[in-house]
């Protein structure tokens, strides 16, 4: 996985699985729980640390795009609610820009009072509650590195629920400093910069 992991250094915190030793993920929380209480999330972030190291230097603009991102999430996932999509493919982008310095790409996420979205993708799915497929979209046009970094998102984020990570990232720098002195329900179309992303990302 190239250090594309996620890791404890506590293995008695209840974040350690030794049965999985590929992609070690968080047994705190249950996929069934709805949302997160403060102190929940302070110690989720605290506990997260990502072997691969990163760079704040963001290269080239990519080939693929949001849907190509969404259809391999998809594909991998099966079918899955739109809100939860848009948070994966938000942290899918994030952590492509610490592991391998380059989004995943060009489309922008916005700072929606729901979390991180990319309006490209939302006009696509709007009105419906979840997707089974992104037929505009092409898996195969993503490389095996960007596959693998998709992949290990998937692994650690995957089995949350959609409002678990909606909670998370409006506990996360990213979200905030976009929207800044905006109430949590305040409708925003602000755009979150890709090197606030990269830079927070990188710090954790």
């Amino acid at each position: 996985m190239k250090g594309k992991k996620l890791y404890t250094e506590e293995a008695d915190s209840g974040f350690c699985n030794t049965e999985q030793p590929e992609f070690i993920k968080s047994k705190s929380y249950s996929t069934t729980q709805d949302s997160l209480t403060n102190s929940e999330l302070d110690n989720f972030i605290e506990k997260i640390d990502w072997e691969k190291q990163s760079s704040k230097k963001i290269k080239h603009r990519p080939q693929t795009s949001v849907f190509d991102v969404a259809a391999y999430i998809v594909q991998k996932m099966g079918t899955l609610s739109t809100m939860k999509l848009q948070k994966l493919v938000y942290y899918a982008q994030a952590w492509s820009l610490v592991w391998d310095e380059q989004p995943l790409f060009n489309e922008p996420i916005e700072a929606w009072a729901n979390g991180p979205v990319v309006r490209d993708l939302f006009y696509f799915h709007r009105g419906r509650f979840s997707v089974s497929s992104i037929p505009i979209g092409n898996p195969d046009l993503l490389n095996e590195n960007q596959k693998e970094t998709i992949d290990a998102v998937l692994d650690f984020y995957g089995d949350k629920p959609a409002q678990w990570l909606i909670d998370l990232s409006h506990q996360e720098q990213p979200w905030q400093k976009t929207r800044k002195n905006l109430a949590p329900s305040v409708p925003s179309n602000r755009i979150i910069p890709l090197d606030l992303i990269a830079e927070y990302y990188s710090s954790l």
